[in-house]
């Protein structure tokens, strides 16, 4: 953790079926005119990944080999959604659509050797309760969808030991227009890099006294 930038990367997806334009990267170029917030020591970083798998793959494993970030969202759109949901964990298999090139990862697998689940250190039901974001409902899902945005997810999650995250959010509306749901993203992630630092230094106060009894440092992790 400790060789890791103060780097945040978040990433919203291009245009794909009938969603010309697409409300995750629409929300995700407000949250880059907004910044995270002042009290924030964190460099924003914002990207477009396009809905082609072997290049989300390729462009994933780049983000956390070259910017070696402390945290990933990957923010997609759920067309039929009505609110923003915080997905807690990604499946590594059951990938059949095809992306915008008609490919379908071989198997319907993102790696071949993952685990079935890999969960976010982040608690999704925590944030969801806690975050306090104005004219839009917050939940959390233990479903994200396997598409290429869920796929993102599952490999950013592998390579970052967890410390990522996805949201889904809405199309575009009167009601919900990309200022609001760039504010939305602006709230909810500045909750999850407070759960992060809350929870990391909770493990390092458990290790500290574990070391001073003369205890093995994972015995309070079983």
């Amino acid at each position: 953790m400790d060789s890791r930038s103060s780097c945040v990367v978040v990433t919203g997806f291009g245009p794909f079926r009938q969603h010309l334009v697409n409300s995750s990267w629409e929300a995700v170029k407000e949250l880059s005119k907004l910044g995270l917030g002042s009290d924030m020591d964190v460099e924003l970083q914002t990207l477009q990944l396009p809905v082609d798998y072997r290049e989300v793959k390729q462009r994933v494993t780049r983000i956390w080999k070259d910017l070696q970030p402390q945290f990933v969202v990957h923010v997609g759109v759920d067309p039929t959604a009505k609110a923003i949901f915080l997905e807690q964990c990604s499946k590594n298999r059951g990938y059949r659509d095809a992306d915008i090139r008609g490919f379908r990862p071989e198997c319907g697998m993102c790696l071949p050797d993952g685990p079935e689940v890999i969960a976010s250190e982040v608690s999704m039901k925590a944030v969801s309760r806690r975050a306090a974001v104005q004219g839009v409902e917050v939940a959390f899902s233990r479903d994200a969808g396997r598409y290429v945005c869920d796929y993102a997810y599952y490999l950013s999650l592998h390579h970052g030991n967890g410390c990522a995250a996805l949201i889904h959010v809405p199309p575009l509306s009167p009601r919900l227009p990309a200022s609001l749901l760039g504010k939305a993203l602006q709230v909810l992630i500045q909750e999850m890099l407070e759960e992060i630092e809350k929870r990391r230094a909770q493990n390092q106060k458990l290790s500290l006294c574990s070391s001073s009894r003369g205890e093995p440092t994972g015995g309070l992790l079983h």
